[in-house]
């Protein structure tokens, strides 16, 4: 099993349709066999900042599913519409080494 942490800054007046879009993609990601449980958690302090927390049955399965055509279709939308930043994935324990490297998202987006 491996926890998977991914830090979220959403733009002002973004964070419906952040939670809109979390929720398809959960639903997508339950019929994922190496997926076993993910939540999202807003922070009370700090508007737009969101956490997902987000466990995973081998670290092999969410290395193929930020690899995939439909996370990078979601990404590529968040950057360019919902974000203010960068998002930030932290491994929190795993079978193994992380293949990305920690405090990072593996996945590109558009500078700001």
């Amino acid at each position: 099993m491996v926890t998977i942490g991914m830090n979220y800054e959403v733009r002002e007046g973004k964070a419906e349709a952040f939670e809109r879009k979390f929720a398809l993609v959960l639903e997508a990601m339950r019929t994922l066999p190496t997926h076993a449980h993910t939540e999202l958690f807003r922070s009370v302090g700090t508007p737009g900042r969101y956490l997902i927390v987000s466990e995973w049955h081998s670290r092999e399965g969410f290395d193929a599913f930020i690899a995939s055509e439909a996370f990078h279709r979601v990404t590529d939308w968040g950057a360019n519409a919902i974000l203010a930043g960068r998002p930030r994935h932290e491994v929190y324990g795993g079978d193994k080494a992380p293949s990305v490297p920690t405090g990072r998202c593996p996945v590109a987006h558009a500078a700001r």
